[in-house]
């Protein structure tokens, strides 16, 4: 079965000027310390201005018709969606920032673990490539507001191993609903947060972009649950 997908449709564009902090959830580990950060810091990262994010793609409740089980997230790089879905054909909805042209792919993955205010370490060659453009990253950024990584990250396993892509945060909010990665799922800070709390590790992770590796899946976004948005629940 073919996936049916949302009519809404996401600009994309290239900012190569930040593309080495973009650039370092897709290949980066994060190193086993991890900043003392609060959840007072938490919160405040959480309610900081997000910047021009488009209002497609703010956190909502919809109506999606799936026959993936409840707790699946399903990922969608086409139209810049993560959806969680809640059963009962429904499912909270982020906007998310995708790979750039040639880093897109697809698949079925896991959360093979979770990290708060992950560091960032780049790989040798990511340093390299940057210097060339002028640009000089640290060995290792501690975790932290103006990590890369943001407030939160998921990292994505296949059969046991690391894929080197994660769902994480961003520290450039205005990244979302763009073509930006090297492959990594980026979200706004408060929605990584959101997301975090709700999908424990093992979590099913279904890709769907290019290459169509993700399989059968089939969705049907029809829009906002106008009452759950507005009253909870």
């Amino acid at each position: 079965m073919k996936s049916i997908l949302p009519v809404v449709a996401a600009a994309g564009m290239v900012m190569s000027c930040l593309l080495a902090a973009s650039d370092a959830a897709a290949f980066s580990a994060s190193a086993p310390h991890v900043a003392q950060v609060t959840r007072t810091d938490v919160i405040r990262v959480a309610m900081q201005p997000q910047g021009q994010v488009k209002p497609q793609f703010q956190r909502r409740v919809v109506r999606l018709v799936t026959n993936e089980a409840p707790g699946t997230i399903i990922i969608d790089t086409n139209n810049k969606y993560l959806y969680l879905v809640e059963g009962d054909n429904r499912a909270r909805r982020y906007g998310i920032g995708v790979g750039r042209e040639g880093y897109g792919w697809s698949g079925v993955v896991k959360i093979g673990r979770k990290a708060e205010w992950p560091g960032w370490t780049p790989p040798p060659e990511m340093i390299v490539r940057e210097a060339k453009k002028g640009h000089k990253l640290p060995a290792y950024q501690e975790g932290g507001e103006d990590n890369p990584l943001g407030a939160r990250a998921m990292y994505l396993y296949r059969n046991g191993n690391d894929t080197a892509f994660r769902i994480h945060g961003t520290n450039q909010p205005w990244s979302i609903g763009l073509n930006m990665s090297s492959g990594c799922i980026r979200m706004m800070n408060k929605d990584v947060v959101d997301l975090y709390d709700r999908a424990p590790v093992g979590t099913k992770v279904i890709v769907v972009g290019p290459g169509n590796k993700q399989g059968e899946v089939s969705y049907q976004d029809r829009g906002i649950d106008v009452l759950r948005t507005i009253f909870g629940g």
